[in-house]
């Protein structure tokens, strides 16, 4: 692989839980360089001057674009200022990883349309997922061993999150990753089959979703998405995906990661391969942002399943999914 010769000059906007762990492992590639932060508030910039002492903050991001020398930037804020902010950075040049989803609203989301090049080189969508190793070495697998019969996705989340989170449907919260991930698993391959169903509690919220897409020549994909998982349980729940071909089938189990330990109660330490320690950074995250540097760079393509027409796609395939589930449940 072709190395980057010059770290790339990148900022991040937003400072919530992911938009810190950008920061951070900005921080700590070689690939790149963290030269400025943008949040709406200054007490989001204060939290982290501790941790990155020597990046410049700003609450106001076109302040950011002139002051600041970032080639690139990382939108990592609330999904309702995914769009503004995004436009904002392309008409003036940039090149941006965002964090999924593209918004909530596909119209709007597909008003980006005239600022992102045909290849999608100057607009990446941040998802993790598909830099798990387990992911990585699934898909290899597959482009190996040929086509799929069957996949089945199984992300179950905290109970909690039905009290917590009022109204968050597991179908947008939870089932989305496997849908990019089968997306990449199917070469962006349209479904011709999309049905649903949810179930929901007394009080009428949605906790679990459950769908089903089928491929004209065959393949068949299953997902379920739910609240269910009980406190004595990982944190962050369960995910587990297993796949079917011809005389072959494989299974990776990348939440929580296979590390466990017992003291008082079991705990699971590293939910997500996300690591940004003192060793270096290291993990999915990590791996992103070295193949967005890549990108930046000019040295790789947009990854599958990270350009901005796989957002587009995706956001389709929920939006019929959510019309099959509520058809279902007249």
């Amino acid at each position: 692989m072709t190395r980057i010769e010059r770290p790339v000059k990148i900022g991040v906007v937003g400072l919530g839980r992911f938009g810190r762990l950008h920061a951070l492992t900005l921080s700590g590639l070689a690939e790149a360089e963290l030269v400025g932060l943008v949040a709406r508030r200054p007490q989001s910039l204060d939290r982290v001057r501790s941790e990155l002492p020597h990046v410049p903050g700003w609450t106001d991001l076109g302040q950011a674009i002139t002051e600041t020398q970032a080639e690139a930037w990382v939108v990592a804020c609330t999904t309702s200022e995914h769009v503004s902010v995004t436009r904002q950075l392309l008409a003036a040049g940039k090149t941006v990883l965002l964090e999924k989803p593209i918004s909530q609203d596909l119209v709007e989301a597909q008003s980006l349309s005239p600022l992102v090049l045909p290849d999608s080189r100057n607009l990446m969508l941040g998802h993790i997922v598909l830099f798990n190793s387990e992911f990585q070495q699934l898909h290899e697998e597959v482009r190996r061993r040929g086509t799929l019969s069957y996949v089945d996705c199984v992300r179950h989340r905290p109970a909690s999150i039905v009290q917590d989170f009022p109204g968050e449907n597991p179908l947008h919260a939870a089932m989305v990753h496997d849908l990019y991930a089968v997306q990449v698993l199917m070469n962006r391959e349209e479904p011709s089959r999309f049905q649903a169903c949810y179930h929901r509690t007394p009080r009428g919220d949605v906790d679990v979703a459950n769908a089903q897409l089928q491929w004209p020549d065959g393949p068949l994909a299953s997902f379920v998405a739910s609240y269910l998982t009980p406190a004595g349980m990982p944190p962050r729940g369960f995910d587990r995906m297993e796949v079917f071909g011809a005389g072959w089938s494989a299974r990776i189990s990348p939440n929580p990661r296979p590390i466990e330990v017992w003291a008082d109660s079991a705990e699971w330490p590293l939910p997500l391969e996300i690591r940004t320690g003192a060793t270096g950074p290291s993990g999915m995250m990590a791996e992103e942002l070295r193949a967005f540097c890549r990108v930046v760079r000019g040295l790789t393509p947009v990854p599958i399943g990270t350009a901005y027409n796989d957002g587009l796609q995706i956001q389709r395939w929920m939006d019929l999914l959510c019309a099959a589930a509520e058809d279902a449940s007249r």
